[in-house]
């Protein structure tokens, strides 16, 4: 019952600060444990993740702001500055990517299954998120996912010196939380779930 009250408990949380209530090496211990125990398919073991915190974590939101000010016109600039600025106080960001190498090389070797290798990848990458969301929730960190892939990843790569065949899949913000997540609708159980007796 605890792993299912974590589950309900992690929430998307907006609301973050640069103080964390326990410390970098803890939360480190958490994301490392998570990425090795997440199941893969073929046990491929595709996730790759960075944590990245002080500045490091800083240039990430300066690159995606940097980005959006080349696409979106300068008078939608401020609630979009104010989104990303509300990213940056958190922190840390981590960021999740999975090998496109390592699933090109399964799809060689298992010819039979090679169409699928990318959905289990995305799969993976998924379980990762959610486990290492979940994870930081239950010692009382609050996190939110973003996608500004792939408009960021050339330069996210740039920065940080990552292998190119890396594909960034979120970034996620943690942090301190300073506000707590909205009331949540569900859809009916009924429509979601079946069972066959």
């Amino acid at each position: 019952m605890e792993f299912i009250e974590a589950m309900k408990n992690r929430r998307t949380i907006y609301g973050l600060n640069n103080e964390l209530p326990i410390s970098d090496e803890e939360v480190e211990k958490i994301i490392k444990e998570c990425v090795l125990h997440v199941p893969s398919a073929f046990n491929s073991q595709t996730a790759r993740v960075v944590l990245a915190l002080g500045d490091n974590h800083k240039k990430i939101w300066d690159i995606v702001l940097e980005t959006l000010h080349r696409m979106i016109p300068e008078d939608k600039w401020q609630p979009t500055d104010e989104k990303i600025a509300g990213f940056a106080s958190a922190h840390g960001t981590v960021l999740f990517f999975e090998d496109q190498e390592k699933v090109s090389e399964l799809q060689k070797d298992f010819p039979l299954y090679k169409d699928n290798f990318p959905l289990w990848s995305t799969q993976s990458s998924g379980m990762v998120q959610w486990a290492v969301w979940t994870a930081l929730e239950e010692r009382g960190l609050g996190a939110n996912l973003q996608h500004y892939n792939p408009l960021i990843d050339e330069e996210v790569h740039a920065t940080f010196n990552l292998p190119t065949s890396w594909r960034l899949m979120s970034q996620m913000p943690i942090g301190g939380i300073t506000a707590g997540a909205g009331e949540k609708e569900f859809d009916p159980i009924e429509n979601r779930f079946i069972v066959f007796k």
